[in-house]
Parts: C-alpha cells; structure tokens; sequence
C-alpha cells in the first residue's frame, strides 16, 4: 500500500482540520479582509499555532499585494506550495552511516515513546542490521519490560541496568555492547516524566555527554517523540528538549487519532527540524517515513463527500 493510501486510510482527523481551507481554495471567493479572517481562524483550528499563523498570513497578505491576486483560491493554491516546500527540509533521511549509529530517544510519557523505538528497531532489521535496544528509562520498570518485549519480537540484543540505576551509565553500557558486538545501529531509551522538571533535563544532558565521549561525536540522531494529540502543548515539549540535548528530527505519533496536521507545521516553524516519521496507526508497520508531498496532498484533496 503506498504512503497516500495508507493516510488516506487513517488520518481523518488531520483532514477534517484542513476542511475549511479546502472550502478556502474554491473559485470565486473575493479576497476580503473576511477571507484572511477566516484563514487565520481555520488555520489556529488546525493546529498551526497562533505565531505560525500570523507569519504564514503576513507572508501571503505581502504576495497577494505584489502579484495582485484577487481570488482566495490564488492564495490558498500559494499556501499549499509554500507547505510542502517548508516541510521538505534536509535532513529528512534516517542517519545511520556510522558503525554503530546511536539514535538517541526523547520524549514524555505517554507520547508513544517506547513503542516508536520498537517499530524503529524493526525497520532497521528489516534492513539487515544489527541493532541493540538500551532501556535508559531505569525509573520505571515497566518500560525497561517493554523494550525488552521489543527486542525479543524483532530479534535485537538488549541492554538494561536494575532498577533506578544511573540512566547515563546505561546509556554508557548499551553502546559499549553494541561498539563490542559489531552492531549497526544502538537505540538509547531515556526517562519521559514531566519536561517541566529542570533536573530531568540535566539527566539527558549527562545522558549525552556520556555517548559523545564513549563515541568521540555526538550521537547520529536524537529524536524527539511526540503525541501529535497534544497539538501546542507539544510545540512547548518540543523546545524544552530541543534546549537540552539538540534534536536531529522529530517523531510523531498518534495521527490516526484525534491530531491535527498544522502541529506538524508549528513544530517545523519552532525547532527548524525534520519530521522524520509519522504514527498512523497502532500496528508493528505503522510508523512511516514522513513524505511531505502525498501528505499535503492528502490534506487538500476533495474527498467525494465534499
């Protein structure tokens, strides 16, 4: 099934947020101080943040008056163009080039975390390649039992210290084996408690200080896993994590559910980082490689009903 299929499949959340512009961009409507209203008002209801509105608005207002558009379906025709090509940063590819590659994993709890790395590894041995799966969440120990879980259905080696262990020294430890056992690529799990708390941040500050010495670089990904249900409380997840431990590319989940597809956008806007790979459902083969180009096609194409 390719990738358009399967969003068209499942997220239907995300189009039914871009609805109104879909009515937006129908021919005929007067590009009026109304339709920028609604714009602004259609594009907040989708989850694109109140500042990445308004600068999207800004820019296409400027355009409107050079080009002296005078349809609302010129601007929405330029807003759809200008999306997918902000979307489309480098960057967007897995980097796994090193031997090991360390994928550093962040996120709260409950965003999916845990089971995002376990669909990783399963990408990555359906590619041939060696992977260890590091439970550096040592706080709780039904997530260390969940990777382990993960690591047994997709034939990964496992690394895991005791209970309230030193998260870092895990860390140290799982890419220690994976360097020692000729592995590809090494994924670090890391605690998910509240972002708020300063002293969670500093952990995975230590956390990657330590991989950056065992390996002499830094690691080849951190990403960051988000529930896209979250909407903008995700953006201020994204920041915080970003400030700690510098994100290659986010991850997010949960868009078969009740998200919306501007957050994918507002978190573009925020971090100036790839959307690496989307959650579209709860099976071992849903979490996909992000695609900008079907999934804004997606987003504006006319379904029968409409």
């Amino acid at each position: 099934m390719s990738f358009l299929s399967r969003l068209k499949q499942t997220l239907h959340r995300a189009r039914d947020g871009f609805a109104g512009l879909r009515t937006l961009g129908r021919e005929g409507r007067p590009l009026d101080s109304s339709f920028w209203e609604d714009l602004e008002d259609t594009l907040v209801a989708a989850d694109f943040g109140v500042p990445t509105t308004e600068k999207i608005v800004r820019g296409l207002k400027t355009v409107a008056t050079q080009e002296a558009w005078a349809t609302g379906d010129q601007a929405i025709a330029r807003f759809r163009k200008d999306v997918e090509h902000f979307l489309s940063l480098d960057g967007a590819a897995l980097d796994v080039r090193a031997n090991p590659s360390v994928i550093l994993v962040v996120g709260v709890n409950g965003s999916g975390k845990t089971t995002t790395i376990g669909k990783l590894a399963r990408r990555m041995r359906a590619q041939r390649k060696r992977v260890v799966l590091v439970a550096g969440d040592t706080f709780r120990a039904a997530a260390a039992e969940q990777l382990a879980v993960w690591a047994d259905r997709t034939g990964s080696e496992f690394v895991r210290g005791a209970e309230g262990a030193d998260p870092a020294a895990v860390a140290f430890d799982g890419v220690k084996a994976g360097r020692a056992r000729g592995c590809d690529v090494v994924i670090v799990d890391t605690a998910g408690r509240l972002q708020t708390k300063s002293n969670l941040m500093e952990e995975l500050k230590k956390i990657r200080h330590v991989i950056e010495r065992e390996l002499g670089t830094a690691p080849a990904e951190t990403l960051l896993v988000l529930d896209g249900t979250t909407g903008q409380n995700a953006i201020s997840q994204a920041r915080l994590f970003h400030e700690a431990a510098p994100l290659t590319g986010a991850i997010v989940t949960k868009l078969d559910s009740t998200a919306k597809g501007g957050v994918l956008v507002a978190i573009v806007e925020e971090l100036e980082i790839p959307i690496k790979f989307i959650g579209v459902g709860e099976g071992p083969d849903d979490l996909q490689p992000f695609e900008p180009g079907p999934f804004i096609t997606m987003l504006f194409e006319e379904s029968p009903l409409e």
